[in-house]
């Protein structure tokens, strides 16, 4: 069969047709090299074999954006860009990302031991938190994973409620009167009476891969997940709302474990076995503004092969000060922080 050439040409149109989009890239101009809150972005589109191009949108996480954009206020971390491009009839879309970076070094603090109290050395400690001055403590391990209400001085537990063995408990907090406990890998959680430690209701994860560390502001909660994202939860149902990304001057951070929140920051833990140390986040962007340097503690408690990483923060607003501990020590520490000089 011979093909005319009226169907050759037709052939050939709607070859180059659909490939049109390849013809096209954004670019992206800054005068950093690294982007901050600092800078601005000047947004083009790169058309490699000189298409008609008939109009240009730029969209800033499907926010319509000018071409020279201001990062001003915006969250830290990956933020995505996109350019719809009408050109010979067709609407072309191209995507790409920019990270943002945070706009200075975390600020060093270290910490002063006030006093020195009785841990269980068998809590593989998740959690801790205070609710009317009491103490409660949540514990991990498949078959060893509880709630506690502790007497935080004398290392007493008031009450204890097991979870079931096919658990890993993990990170805990009180809002509205209601005391919230994660498991890790399973996809739930649950919801428990302060006071008697019975279980009220379980919620289900949705796009967070597991569950490590909770704090709330009193009107959200967040939630890590091991990576570097701290999802923002609704405070009665837990579902999922947004989420910020947790980011140095430097790269993103990855492993943020036990949460506690304090005068507008997150305090949170860092899993790491080589290094004792927790950061300050800023909720309202994930800028680390503090890196706290908890070394020697660990040195402090028994040395013991079950002994495990600092995990467990805990503020205590009538005395203002804050309760360290670890997986499986022996000892609970009341400190000061303060910044390095």
């Amino acid at each position: 069969m011979k093909l005319t050439s009226i169907t050759i040409f037709l052939i050939f149109f709607l070859k180059c047709s659909s490939n049109t989009g390849e013809d096209f890239s954004i670019k992206i101009d800054s005068n950093s090299k690294k982007l901050t809150n600092d800078d601005s972005i000047n947004l083009s589109v790169n058309n490699n074999k000189n298409h008609l191009i008939d109009s240009v949108h730029f969209f800033l996480n499907e926010e319509k954006i000018n071409q020279v954009h201001s990062l001003k206020n915006l969250k830290l971390g990956s933020q995505l860009i996109k350019a719809s491009i009408f050109s010979n009839g067709e609407n072309i879309i191209k995507q790409t990302n920019i990270k943002i970076f945070a706009d200075s070094p975390p600020i060093l603090y270290t910490y002063e031991i006030l006093n020195e109290y009785p841990h269980d050395q068998e809590a593989y400690t998740q959690g801790l938190e205070f609710y009317n001055d009491t103490l409660y403590e949540s514990t991990g391990l498949k078959g060893k994973s509880t709630i506690r209400k502790l007497n935080y001085k004398t290392g007493e537990i008031y009450s204890i409620q097991p979870l079931d063995a096919v658990y890993f408990g993990e990170g805990l907090t009180f809002i509205n009167d209601k005391l919230i406990q994660l498991t890790w890998r399973e996809g739930i959680g649950f919801q428990y009476d302060p006071i008697t430690l019975e279980i009220q209701r379980s919620f289900s994860y949705e796009k967070s891969k597991e569950g490590w560390g909770l704090c709330n502001d009193g009107k959200k909660i967040y939630k890590s997940d091991g990576t570097n994202l701290l999802w923002v939860l609704d405070s009665k149902t837990q579902k999922e709302i947004e989420y910020i990304q947790v980011m140095t001057n430097k790269s993103s951070l990855n492993k943020i474990n036990e949460l506690e929140y304090v005068n507008g920051k997150i305090f949170a833990n860092t899993y790491q076995f080589d290094k004792d140390v927790a950061v300050i986040i800023d909720p309202k962007n994930g800028m680390v503004e503090g890196v706290i340097d908890f070394s020697g503690l660990k040195d402090r408690v028994n040395q013991h092969p079950k002994l495990d990483v600092l995990n467990g923060i805990a503020y205590n607003k009538k005395s203002k000060t804050f309760f360290i501990t670890g997986k499986n020590w022996n000892k609970l520490f009341e400190l000061n922080i303060y910044k390095k000089n």
